[in-house]
């Protein structure tokens, strides 16, 4: 009877600690919004190692810029860093580039790669690409009467405003993009950032 409580009591505390040790881990996922214009809540490194975590081979000083720049250029603006963050990874492909925007670019996010001989805007650095897609985005997500603090890089600033509202991630697929599946994407990704 002593060894069968002994036993039991042994179970319990190592029962105990793998559900402990699974609630520290849970504990760890941090909500990233999903809302255009809330703050975003991830920093350099977190962004840093979830973008690794797709391209381990990418330039690791360019990420930390990159990381850097959108968390900067949204706060700035009043956007949602982190959505801004992975909409860059999946337009990009982590960076890897191909089809219409090419690395030389500085184009993050596909800004009026049309196809058709459109193949995109071009700026003159990483800073100013990071910040035309900001802006971009804030176009999406706010009406004309939310003024930018920076001046206008974005070549297609004004058009959003008249054509779409977008407060959401969910409210990209049909507007930014023709992929019915495009914000189920971008909502895969921001579930994975939560992790980091």
């Amino acid at each position: 009877m002593k060894k069968a409580l002994f036993l039991f009591t042994i179970a319990l505390f190592i029962f105990a600690g793998c559900t402990s040790t699974s609630n520290v881990e849970s504990a760890k996922v941090q909500a990233v919004s999903r809302n255009l214009t809330d703050k975003g809540v991830k920093n350099q490194e977190q962004l840093y190692n979830f973008f690794l975590s797709h391209n381990p081979n990418a330039n690791k000083k360019t990420v930390k810029k990159i990381a850097s720049l959108y968390i900067d250029e949204a706060e700035t603006e009043g956007i949602n860093s982190d959505c801004a963050f992975v909409q860059m990874c999946h337009e990009t492909g982590f960076l890897r580039f191909g089809g219409l925007v090419t690395k030389d670019m500085n184009n993050f996010c596909g800004l009026g790669s049309e196809g058709n001989g459109k193949n995109g805007a071009s700026f003159p650095s990483m800073k100013i690409g990071v910040r035309a897609h900001i802006q971009h985005l804030q176009a999406y997500a706010t009406t004309e009467n939310k003024k930018l603090k920076n001046k206008v890089v974005d070549p297609r600033y004004s058009w959003p405003h008249k054509a779409y509202l977008a407060q959401t991630i969910f409210d990209l697929t049909g507007k930014w993009a023709t992929d019915p599946e495009y914000a189920d994407k971008l909502d895969k990704y921001l579930s994975e950032l939560e992790k980091f």
